[in-house]
């Protein structure tokens, strides 16, 4: 395992393809450079006694000590600790970890790959756990690209007048193939070692050049990140930890990539391709539990503040609405509890969180982020839009106007109260704010595809069949012993 310096130290090293704001530019350009200080933590973290080495497991390959983003799930115990190690470094951070992605594209990846290689003879599986060996020994940091620029969304990938609309081989070589199209919002992916691309769908059989999943280094040549930082304000006073973090997001253009066979994880499978696809959902949905838990909790934890800081933490309203945010917290972390305590284990060994428990949860993280916002700005007030500037607090004659006026309980500091509401002024109305409500809304999937996911695999017919039996209905199949849906997609 490294640490931070030494992650930063690899980055530096990386070729210049990062492209925003009508040039190319260093990774540690200034609107970068705080998603490299959030990303350097999962680094320095697994060495914190406070973490009490939650963030290290036994590699089931070589047997040594390795970063747990760099693990496959082996147990119920390993995917409870991913979620508990997600929201606990998303506390620390106040926002997303982002290196969960990497190790959900591994733990999906371990599955599709066995699973080809069992049908169809390949040796995908083979490739893939010598590239696993490597991602541990160096404790690389992976992201995942899987949504595709997708074009009309109404026609498949074959039917695109552009076929690049979703990344395609286009051709296959002796010592490789060549890829062209783009992932759109890929987060991380400016300052990850490297990236896996996984297919955004299932594949029909016409479409199996778009059935391809493979990993690269993200300065690979033929690969451009045009990328979209995302900061809170910077300070100029009032340092913070919460002003040093960051967020990327890129559109990644594959211009003839060069792909050696060994890093070629699927080609033209494309029943795999599906599931591939859907295990890396599932998995992501899983940690979204562990960090939409933390952002949950960190907005709870501002509304409690600001009803304190105004001088109403004790009243009615207050509690009960804090009562409700703390009920969202608790059941979007039991959601992935459920969903790792009622996993299964696949063919290749690895553990596969439920998949309905996790739709739940993730489903009503994304439908309560804006009422849990709301909530935050109903009791802050107005100074959370109408704070005046950091720089006005500092000027000799105007700034002791300021301290005495913002002061609300007299049992708090200016200077307090001053930090508080310019942190909540960050979280509420800056670009900063206004990307995390879409980022937490959508990212790991919209809502509307959990409803559809939850549907998939509910058992309807069991929950009807349990009333036409109170009701005095014949039923045609028991309905004893059945208390989950058995899940037909993996």
């Amino acid at each position: 395992m490294i640490t931070g310096k030494q992650y930063r130290e690899r980055i530096a090293k990386m070729r210049r393809n990062v492209f925003q704001r009508g040039q190319f530019v260093d990774r540690f350009d200034p609107s970068i450079v705080g998603g490299i200080n959030v990303m350097a933590t999962t680094y320095d973290f697994v060495k914190d006694p406070d973490f009490e080495n939650i963030g290290v497991v036994k590699s089931h390959l070589t047997g040594e000590t390795i970063n747990r983003y760099t693990h496959i799930h082996q147990s119920v115990e390993d995917l409870l600790n991913k979620q508990k190690m997600t929201r606990l470094y998303c506390q620390e951070v106040g926002g997303c970890i982002q290196r969960c992605m990497g190790v959900d594209g591994l733990n999906s990846l371990s599955i599709a790959t066995y699973d080809a290689d069992k049908k169809h003879g390949t040796e995908y599986n083979k490739r893939f756990l010598n590239y696993l060996k490597k991602v541990q020994e160096e404790d690389l940091c992976l992201v995942c690209a899987q949504t595709d620029a997708k074009g009309n969304r109404a026609w498949r990938p074959a039917k695109q007048k552009d076929p690049d609309l979703y990344v395609r081989v286009v051709e296959k070589r002796a010592d490789g193939i060549i890829v062209n199209g783009a992932k759109a919002h890929n987060s991380a992916s400016v300052y990850a070692d490297e990236i896996i691309f996984l297919p955004y769908r299932n594949m029909m059989e016409d479409e199996t050049d778009w059935a391809v999943a493979f990993a690269i280094p993200s300065d690979t040549e033929g690969v451009t990140l045009v990328n979209a930082p995302f900061h809170p304000p910077q300070r100029q006073k009032l340092m913070a930890p919460h002003s040093n973090i960051g967020f990327s997001h890129s559109l990644t253009i594959l211009d003839h990539v060069f792909v050696p066979w060994e890093r070629v994880f699927l080609c033209g499978e494309t029943e795999q391709a599906g599931k591939a696809a859907l295990y890396f959902a599932l998995f992501h949905r899983h940690s979204y539990t562990g960090c939409k838990a933390a952002l949950s909790e960190v907005v709870l934890g501002a509304t409690a503040l600001a009803a304190e800081y105004n001088g109403i933490g004790n009243a009615g309203h207050v509690r009960h609405t804090l009562a409700e945010m703390i009920q969202i917290v608790d059941l979007i972390y039991a959601s992935g509890i459920a969903s790792a305590i009622h996993s299964t284990r696949a063919d290749s060994g690895t553990y596969v969180p439920d998949t309905n428990y996790v739709n739940a949860g993730r489903m009503l993280a994304g439908e309560s982020i804006y009422q849990e916002y709301e909530n935050l700005a109903a009791i802050a007030g107005g100074l959370a839009c109408t704070l005046p500037a950091e720089e006005d607090f500092a000027d000799k004659k105007i700034g002791p106007f300021l301290e005495k006026y913002i002061m609300r309980n007299p049992d708090v500091s200016g200077e307090d109260q001053h930090r508080a509401f310019r942190l909540f002024q960050d979280m509420m109305t800056s670009t900063w704010g206004g990307h995390k409500l879409i980022d937490a809304l959508h990212g790991g999937g919209s809502p509307v595809i959990e409803k559809v996911a939850i549907y998939r695999d509910h058992n309807i017919e069991h929950s009807k069949n349990l009333v036409k039996k109170l009701a005095g209905i014949p039923v045609k199949e028991s309905t004893k012993g059945i208390f989950r849906a058995k899940r037909s997609w993996y």
